[in-house]
């Protein structure tokens, strides 16, 4: 009986990856993807062996995987348009990382094939620039409560999903029996970009109201932190512009985001945090990175201040981007 089970999962597994590479990556101006090993075996908390990284539309993760275990390429979901390309850890950490591109085509399916962490070097491609160390890397989610940070160090289990179509792509992670302090909830969080822009739109939902739900941007040295609220005082920035990419160089990050669906900003040791008001309803903020040596990138201060401005007029007029 436990035989069949093995083939039936290892049937669907198959079905999935071959729906995920109906997808013409080639042509695509957004793309996302996960991509784990399937044919090793866990010795404690490392993935030991298997022949190939396998795209898949849908991965449960295993009870053993954390961070750094060597089962999911660049550790996580990965999504990117023409322009930027981000990750998320999906483990304790949680964080989004950024991958600076110097091409406009889609790299993601090539990131960590030769090496597990070779991403970390330039390539003609370009490279991971965000470090994200125990921050929270930029517009990710974490709970801020009684001034401490806490993380996905305890979840029942984490389905993440990727979806691609012509006009977006899209990442989906499920948290069932996240805890954190006495609260133990649900969690979604849904990540969609679109072509030829910079931002991230993240829409999360808890399924419990619980106080400290936070988004943010990891503090680097060398930056400068600038915030705007619109016209009509429903939509604000915050965001950091300097020398802090890992190359180094500059780079800026920046979320805009509802002043209504905001209790507090927190100045912490790490990073600038946006925490939320305790809601069930689901709640969209925009996540962004603007790398310098992205083709035509934004190069100065100025020019980048220029373009959040012109998002934030975007966003005070319409209520969306």
């Amino acid at each position: 009986m436990k035989a069949k089970i093995k083939i039936a999962a290892l049937f669907l597994l198959g079905c999935t990856a071959a729906n995920a590479q109906k997808y013409d990556v080639k042509t695509a101006k957004t793309y996302a993807e996960i991509s784990a090993k399937t044919d090793g075996k866990w010795e404690g908390r490392k993935y030991i062996g298997g022949t190939a990284f396998k795209n898949v539309d849908k991965l449960k993760l295993s009870p053993e995987h954390t961070d750094h275990s060597f089962d999911i390429r660049y550790e996580g979901p990965g999504w990117e348009n023409n322009r930027i390309g981000y990750r998320l850890y999906l483990d304790w950490r949680n964080a989004i990382d950024i991958f600076g591109k110097k091409t406009s085509e889609n790299i993601l399916p090539k990131v960590g094939q030769d090496n597990f962490d070779s991403y970390h070097e330039m390539s003609d491609w370009g490279a991971d620039i965000l470090k994200a160390g125990k921050g929270i890397g930029i517009g990710s989610v974490d709970r801020y409560l009684n001034k401490e940070k806490l993380h996905f160090r305890e979840v029942d289990s984490t389905i993440a999903y990727v979806s691609n179509k012509t006009n977006e792509s899209v990442v989906k992670i499920d948290y069932f029996g996240w805890k954190t302090a006495s609260d133990k909830i649900n969690f979604t969080s849904e990540l969609t970009i679109k072509p030829d822009q910079l931002y991230t739109q993240h829409t999360i939902k808890a399924s419990k109201a619980i106080q400290g739900i936070c988004t943010g941007i990891v503090k680097q040295k060398n930056t400068e932190l600038l915030k705007k609220d619109s016209k009509n005082k429903k939509w604000a920035y915050l965001a950091t512009y300097g020398q802090q990419s890992l190359v180094p160089d500059k780079l800026g990050m920046a979320i805009f985001y509802e002043v209504k669906t905001i209790e507090t900003i927190e100045d912490t040791d790490l990073d600038y945090l946006l925490v939320f008001k305790p809601t069930t309803k689901s709640t969209s903020f925009y996540l962004l990175g603007a790398w310098e040596q992205e083709v035509n990138g934004i190069k100065t201060q100025e020019e980048f201040v220029k373009y959040l401005n012109d998002k934030l007029e975007l966003l005070n007029k319409k209520g969306k981007m």
